[in-house]
């Protein structure tokens, strides 16, 4: 029988082992079909190193936006989205301080890094031991006040700027500083309220600091626009009376270039288009403040009006041609305070009128009752 007629024995039966001339011939080795390893593991192998290739060439699997989980990063400036809610909520608590203010003040002095300075500063808003004893609180309610929980460095950097804008209106108001309340409260920030009373602006020493924080300003607007918040509250009712017999608004409140100065800022207040010599009257009972010439209002007078629903109210009439009343009187609503003028900063006769609540600007317009 030829080689190739050979028939393999059953597997149950054993070969001879004694061939030819005595030679002992090993038994014929059995033929097997494919095992696991080539069936099932190398074709896997195969699959994953092919998969691999193709993502490292094309960059990784085409993603589906609708499901897509969005980084943490993916905010206004790149910084985690988390922060927007804390931002808008500090930036809440008053009309000058907006989220994209904090967030950049943040960006300059640690980038949002949370890492110990030398000088004792902490977290990513940089506050010392001393300034977080007076403006820390635990306002993620995890049950700790630290400077290194975002949330709660958010929360106090606006306090603490809120409390500096108040000031900074308080000096604005008696017409001891002049010049944009945000670049001054910055400035206040950085070198103390009374480094800027001292100047009666911002001081040189902080210009440097202002101008970095503000060139930062752009990269966070879209936290601005995410704010609904319209800044200190209004009352659900119109409670004062109109102070000039006719309420022509020439210039409303919001932000304007200075016709005379060419700076865009926040108007403070509504201009009521009067002529010279026309009447100013107290718009609610009250008690007269402040009455006094300054540089950029001229003759101002202001008034106290007390607390509207636990928070104090003052109005202020200013470049007025002549004052009627002094500090320390009382006045009743609708009494002359002044007359209409162009004294100070003014491009005409006209009255600066601005309402004051709760230490915070704020638009006149909604508290006034309608004229007839």
């Amino acid at each position: 029988m030829s080689d190739d007629q050979a028939v393999e024995a059953p597997p149950d039966q054993t070969a001879d082992a004694s061939g030819p001339a005595g030679r002992t011939v090993a038994p014929a080795p059995r033929r097997r079909g494919p095992g696991l390893f080539t069936v099932v593991v190398l074709p896997a192998l195969l699959t994953l190193s092919a998969v691999a290739g193709f993502l490292a060439l094309t960059g990784g699997l085409p993603v589906d936006e609708d499901t897509a989980v969005r980084s943490p990063d993916d905010a206004a400036g790149g910084v985690d989205a988390t922060y927007g809610p804390w931002l808008r909520k500090s930036a809440g608590a008053c009309a000058v301080v907006t989220p994209s203010f904090l967030a950049a003040q943040i960006d300059q002095l640690t980038g949002f890094g949370d890492e110990s300075a030398a000088s004792g500063e902490q977290g990513i808003a940089a506050f010392t031991a001393a300034a977080w004893r007076t403006w820390g609180r635990d306002d993620d309610g995890n049950g700790r006040s630290s400077p290194h929980d975002p949330a709660d460095a958010i929360m106090a950097l606006g306090r603490q700027d809120c409390s500096l804008a108040r000031r900074i209106t308080e000096l604005r108001t008696d017409g001891k500083v002049n010049g944009d309340l945000a670049d001054l409260t910055l400035a206040a920030y950085a070198v103390g309220a009374d480094a800027v009373a001292d100047a009666g602006k911002v001081p040189a020493a902080a210009r440097t600091y202002l101008d970095e924080v503000k060139s930062r300003l752009a990269g966070y607007a879209d936290f601005d626009r995410e704010d609904p918040s319209g800044g200190a509250p209004a009352p659900a009712n119109a409670i004062l009376a109109a102070p000039t017999t006719t309420l022509t608004v020439t210039s409303p409140y919001g932000s304007r270039t200075h016709p005379l100065t060419g700076v865009t800022k926040l108007h403070t207040g509504v201009d009521f288009g009067a002529p010279r010599g026309a009447r100013a009257s107290a718009a609610r009972d009250g008690r007269v403040v402040f009455a006094a010439m300054t540089k950029a209002y001229g003759n101002r007078v202001v008034v106290d009006h007390g607390l509207v629903d636990g928070k104090r109210l003052e109005t202020t009439y200013s470049h007025l041609s002549r004052l009627q009343v002094t500090a320390g009187q009382t006045v009743r609503t609708g009494a002359p305070v002044g007359e209409v003028g162009s004294t100070g900063l003014s491009t005409g006769p006209h009255l600066h009128f601005e309402v004051i609540y709760d230490g915070y600007y704020t638009d006149p317009l909604p508290w006034l009752t309608p004229t007839a």
